[in-house]
Formats: structure tokens, C-alpha cells, sequence
């Protein structure tokens, strides 16, 4: 075998990207390497690209695997191929520029590139000014149930459904919820923020002893916090069936609210996990989620 060929098999092709590096351990204890990540893309990519393309991205970059190291990135400062686009977008001082996937060799890139979280915006590239949606996260204190944090997102679908707003739900990762609502582009990021925050202070009048808008650790550890501010422009969420860069490898998996059940733990969604339970349910639980064409409607 030549020396091309040798390099050829060292570097395996995942849906049409080579990737380098194999076998680097991202996940050390576990042992989950480069590959392991690209393929886990590659299965979920059908399921993860409507979330992902053509929105504004948030990466966090991992270039020794999860642990030391890894680093927020925010502007296109790092090697990138011509399959991940970059988008100039004004700031409050300067113009950045953004990287934005809008396909699998995209996808897989990133992980060829060794990003472990992938963030997008509220709105895409396309239409930056207008959101598109509307993330409530949904953020549990250290004393607060599995149970509790279902009963938050019950809550927020609950006070949407009244102003005829549909949402979605899914797992963060970590403790949390997102409580997603797919809306039409036409309104500015202050009037979605505004809606956010009507909604997330309704919570809070409801059960002040259960929920809090305020960011300060202490004295919230038996509430939840309504964080709002994910519908802030420039801010950004976990997108849909993207890794987490933390001990287990979890995911952020969109789940049904039939399934949404305290039996139901956030913690059984991993790399290694996620592929049986989807598996086990064909059909996607936010399958209609892109046909949502719902209206904002604003809050006097």
C-alpha cells in the first residue's frame, strides 16, 4: 500500500468529509473519539439540519477533547472548508463574521474541526433581524426535581396555548428544559425578548416561591429560573441533537410532551444512547414543527 492510500485509511470519509485525526479521544472516559462524534452526526444529521441551517452559530471549540482547553467561538477566527459559510452581521461596535452549516458535509465538518457545542441564533442569516422562534430555557437550581423542571415547561406551554401559540420541548443536556416556539419572521428581537419576558414574569407572579427571572445562584436554588434572555439578539441556544462538551457525552434531544414524564430522565440522552432511542420512535416528536406558521401575538 502507498503512502496516499495509507493516509487515505487513516483518515475515514463521513458523508463525504475526510476526517483526520481519528481516533482523538474527545470524550476521554468514555472513550469516545473524532469518529465516533461524526458518525453520531451523520445519523442524526436528517433530524438535526432543519434546526441548524442557515442560522448564525455559537461553537464551542474542543481542539484536545472535553475538558482544559475548550473555548467559546464566536466569529470565524479558525480554519473552516468552503462547505460552512460565513456571514458578516453588524454588532454594537463592529461588523462580526459568523460561520452558518447549511448541509451534512457541513455538519460533519465541524466535528472534523473539533467543535464540540454547536449553538445557533433565533433567526437565520437570511432574515437576521426577525426571529424565527422563541426559546424559553429553562434552568433548575440545584435543590429543584426532575419533576418540578416538567411541571416549569407544563407551565410556559400552557400561558403559550392561551395566546394560541404552539410549542415544542426538549432536553438541554444538563438539568434543563427549552420550551421552543417556531413563529413567522416578521416582528423585531426586542418585541420577541418583550413577549419572552411578559410570559417569563407571569411565571413568576403565579409561584413566586417556585420561579425567579433573576440570574443570581444564591437564594434560587428551590426555584427555577425562566431565563428569557435567550431571545436576545447576538444570543444564542443548544441546537436540537448537538453534543454537550460535558462528563457523559449528552445531547439536547427533542422529545414528545406525551414522553415528557418524570420516569423520563435527561440524562439517558447521550452519543452513545441517542441512536436506540430513536430508533425505538421513527417518527420525529418535532415532525411538525417546521409547518408551524404561527403569528406573535404581541402582549399589551
Amino acid at each position: 500500500m502507498g503512502r496516499a492510500a495509507e493516509r487515505r485509511a487513516d483518515t475515514p470519509l463521513v458523508a463525504g468529509v475526510r476526517i483526520t485525526h481519528p481516533d482523538k479521544l474527545m470524550f476521554p472516559e468514555l472513550g469516545l473519539t473524532k469518529l465516533d462524534i461524526a458518525r453520531y452526526y451523520e445519523r442524526v444529521a436528517a433530524r438535526m439540519l432543519p434546526h441548524l441551517a442557515g442560522r448564525p452559530l455559537t461553537l464551542v471549540f474542543c481542539p484536545t477533547g472535553v475538558g482544559e482547553g475548550c473555548a467559546y467561538l464566536r466569529h470565524s477566527k479558525v480554519w473552516g472548508p468552503r462547505v460552512i459559510r460565513r456571514v458578516r452581521i453588524r454588532e454594537k461596535t463592529k461588523v462580526g463574521e459568523y460561520m452558518v452549516v447549511d448541509s451534512i458535509e457541513g455538519l460533519i465538518s465541524l466535528a472534523q474541526m473539533n467543535v464540540m457545542e454547536i449553538h445557533t441564533w433565533n433567526s437565520t442569516a437570511d432574515h437576521v433581524e426577525q426571529p424565527d422562534r422563541i426559546v424559553f430555557d429553562l434552568d433548575p437550581g440545584k435543590r429543584i426535581a426532575w419533576a418540578q423542571v416538567i411541571d416549569a415547561a407544563t407551565l410556559v406551554r400552557a400561558l403559550l396555548s392561551g395566546v394560541g401559540l404552539k410549542a415544542w420541548v426538549k432536553t438541554t443536556g444538563g438539568r434543563g428544559l427549552h420550551v421552543v416556539v417556531p413563529i413567522v419572521p416578521e416582528h423585531e428581537w426586542a418585541a420577541c425578548l418583550e413577549f419572552a419576558r411578559a410570559v417569563a414574569l407571569l411565571m413568576v407572579e403565579r409561584d413566586p416561591d417556585r420561579y425567579t427571572t433573576d440570574f443570581r445562584k444564591d437564594g434560587r436554588e428551590n426555584k427555577v429560573l425562566v431565563d428569557y434572555l435567550r431571545n436576545n439578539r447576538t444570543n444564542t441556544s443548544i441546537c436540537a441533537y448537538a453534543v454537550r462538551a460535558r462528563e457523559g457525552a449528552p445531547i439536547s434531544m427533542p422529545v414528545s410532551w406525551a414522553d415528557l414524564k418524570p420516569s423520563l430522565k435527561p440524562g439517558r440522552f447521550t452519543v452513545t444512547t441517542a441512536g436506540s432511542y430513536l430508533t425505538a420512535r421513527r417518527v420525529d416528536p418535532w415532525n411538525d414543527y417546521r409547518r408551524a406558521k404561527q403569528r406573535l401575538k404581541l402582549l399589551a
